[in-house]
C-alpha cells in the first residue's frame, strides 16, 4: 500500500533512498469502515490523508441539508486547508462514502520530516498547487457551468464516481435535487 503514495512523491521528484526510508517510517495507513466521519463541521482539523483506496466526500450541511463539493478517491489528498493550517473550525464534513485505506498525516510528522528531508517540502509545495488548482478549477464551474454541464464533465472527468458513489450525493455535488438528476440523465441518453 505504502508504494502508492511513493509512486505518487516519485512522479513529483525523484527519491533517494534515505528520503524513502524516512517517509516509510513514519506513515501511518488506516481502513476505515463506509460512513466514516474524518471531520466534522465546527471541529479543528489535525490531519491530512491520502487515498489509497476509497472515496471521502467533502460536504457542508446548510439548513439541514447536505451540498456535496469534492469527492476525494484513489492517489487524492483530502486536506482540510484553512482548517489546518489556521487552526480554525471547519465549516464542512469529510466522510467516507466508501470503505477506504488512507495515509493519515499531522503537522508533526510533516515538519519533522521537511527537517530532515528538506526535498520533501518542496514536493508538499507542488502538491499543495495541485490541490489549489483543482479546487479553484471546481469552485469556478459552479459560477460558470449549468448542472447539466457539471454532471458531463464528471462523467468526462471521473467517469469511475457514477458507477461508485449513490445518485443522490452526485446530485447535491452538481447542485440539484435527485429528481433534476434523474431528469439530466435520460435527456442525456436520448441524445
Amino acid at each position: 500500500m505504502e508504494q502508492k503514495l511513493l509512486t505518487y512523491f516519485s512522479k513529483i521528484l525523484p527519491l533517494s533512498q534515505e528520503e524513502i526510508d524516512g517517509i516509510v517510517a513514519t506513515l501511518t495507513i488506516k481502513n476505515y469502515p463506509k460512513g466514516s466521519i474524518l471531520l466534522k463541521e465546527g471541529e479543528i482539523s489535525m490531519e491530512a490523508y491520502f487515498v489509497l483506496e476509497g472515496c471521502v466526500r467533502q460536504y457542508f450541511l446548510i439548513e439541514g441539508e447536505e451540498k456535496t463539493n469534492n469527492f476525494f478517491s484513489e492517489e487524492q489528498w483530502v486536506i482540510s486547508v484553512n482548517s489546518m493550517t489556521n487552526n480554525q473550525p471547519s465549516k464542512h464534513f469529510l466522510e467516507c462514502c466508501e470503505d477506504s485505506i488512507l495515509v493519515v498525516g499531522n503537522r508533526e510528522k510533516e515538519e519533522a520530516l521537511y527537517k530532515q528531508f528538506p526535498k520533501l517540502e518542496t514536493i508538499s509545495r507542488k502538491v499543495m498547487e495541485k490541490v489549489f488548482a483543482e479546487q479553484q478549477e471546481l469552485s469556478g464551474s459552479y459560477f460558470t457551468d449549468s448542472p447539466e454541464e457539471r454532471y458531463l464533465k464528471l462523467i468526462q472527468t471521473r467517469p469511475e464516481l457514477i458507477q461508485r458513489i449513490p445518485q443522490y450525493m452526485i446530485a447535491s455535488y452538481i447542485g440539484v435535487k435527485p429528481e433534476s438528476l434523474s431528469r439530466i440523465r435520460k435527456r442525456l441518453a436520448q441524445k
